[in-house]
């Protein structure tokens, strides 16, 4: 544990759920998790004790909903077959909930979906854009991303622009499909699981930068938040400029999103997306604000000293070896941080006669 993370309360202690199995976390949720083949490998994932209430001739239901999903491969298949046998107390799925469209939080949501015919609920935006990227043989990755990276400084490493541009079907590997319908998620509005004494309302708090129209889920009854990926106890959220979105300012929507995060109450139960549930989410807040204004001046040095591309800030930030999929989001996260003071007019963007854009200080 680091000195930050010595600040924050995780009171539930370090065990996690093995593979395949549940812990309780507050009443009517449960923890499980779900492994990646990355570097962070692993997502957090939550089941909500729920009913349907009758309706239409139809009698009431009692079930569970998902919160997110983890990635769509027969391992991950596999997990959450025995999370059924195991985790659900003989009741089924009832709804599918994904706080954004990322592989590691939507990637399974067709086939559970489908397994259960449940309704996927999640933001207009996220929904539009994981359709499409599905659907797509480029997107996150392909042609048009290692071009995007290369006027930005890795043309000085063409191994690494050609292994961009050759991750073609990078997101439809991880999510081959999207459900055809879905019920929209809105900031500020409300769902709620279960019925009479053991309902439970939750809010939804959007959130951007980190993808386009990000939900977290608050419950004020039980002191519970679902954070997704906006809130992380231990690594800092990845927020990019991507290519589609070439001139965009991600990194300060994700900084006024978790300011606005200190409506919710201080003493909430977190529970993160990525690491160990815990308490101290304004402190956590605090924390994130201060390593991006810290970030932000490296990010003037290195800049006052000579302008700098995106590709050549990347050492600055990140003082550690890292391998493509984790220089992609390097890459991505230097350029935020140039976008935002670019934008606040801190820094100019220069086109230098090699064709690579650089950024000075004025």
């Amino acid at each position: 544990m680091n000195a930050l993370e010595a600040q924050l309360d995780y009171c539930l202690g370090t065990a996690t759920p093995e593979l395949g199995r549940t812990i309780e976390v507050a009443p009517g949720v449960r923890w499980l998790r779900m492994k990646l083949p990355f570097a962070l490998n692993h997502i957090n994932l939550w089941l909500l004790r729920d009913r349907v209430a009758a309706e239409g001739g139809e009698p009431a239901r009692e079930g569970w909903s998902i919160v997110d999903c983890g990635i769509d491969n027969a391992a991950t298949r596999a997990a959450w077959e025995e999370v059924f046998t195991t985790g659900l107390d003989g009741l089924p799925v009832l709804r599918v909930l994904c706080t954004h469209m990322h592989p590691d939080h939507i990637g399974s949501a067709n086939w559970l979906c489908e397994r259960w015919n449940a309704r996927l609920w999640i933001s207009a935006t996220d929904f539009g854009i994981a359709r499409m990227a599905s659907s797509a043989s480029a997107g996150f990755g392909g042609p048009l991303s290692a071009a995007f990276m290369a006027v930005h400084g890795m043309a000085a490493d063409p191994v690494a622009v050609d292994g961009v541009a050759s991750r073609t079907n990078y997101y439809r590997n991880l999510v081959p499909a999207v459900p055809s319908s879905y019920r929209r998620l809105l900031d500020g509005g409300t769902f709620a699981t279960g019925t009479g004494a053991a309902r439970t309302e939750w809010k939804c708090h959007v959130g951007y930068g980190h993808s386009p129209e990000h939900m977290a889920f608050h419950s004020e009854s039980t002191r519970v938040l679902i954070s997704g990926d906006m809130v992380l106890p231990r690594i800092s959220t990845n927020v990019s400029v991507v290519d589609v979105e070439p001139e965009a300012d991600p990194l300060t929507l994700y900084l006024d999103s978790i300011e606005r995060m200190r409506s919710i109450d201080a003493g909430v139960l977190v529970l993160p997306s990525h690491g160990l549930p815990f308490k101290g989410l304004h402190t956590r807040i605090d924390q994130l604000q201060a390593h991006h204004a810290e970030r932000f001046a490296e990010t003037l040095e290195a800049c006052a000293e000579a302008p700098q591309s995106a590709f050549e800030l990347v050492p600055v930030l990140f003082k550690r070896p890292l391998d493509l999929h984790q220089m992609t989001f390097a890459m991505g996260e230097s350029l935020a941080h140039l976008h935002a003071l670019w934008i606040r007019g801190k820094l100019e963007r220069i086109t230098g006669a090699d064709g690579v854009i650089r950024f000075a200080t004025i």
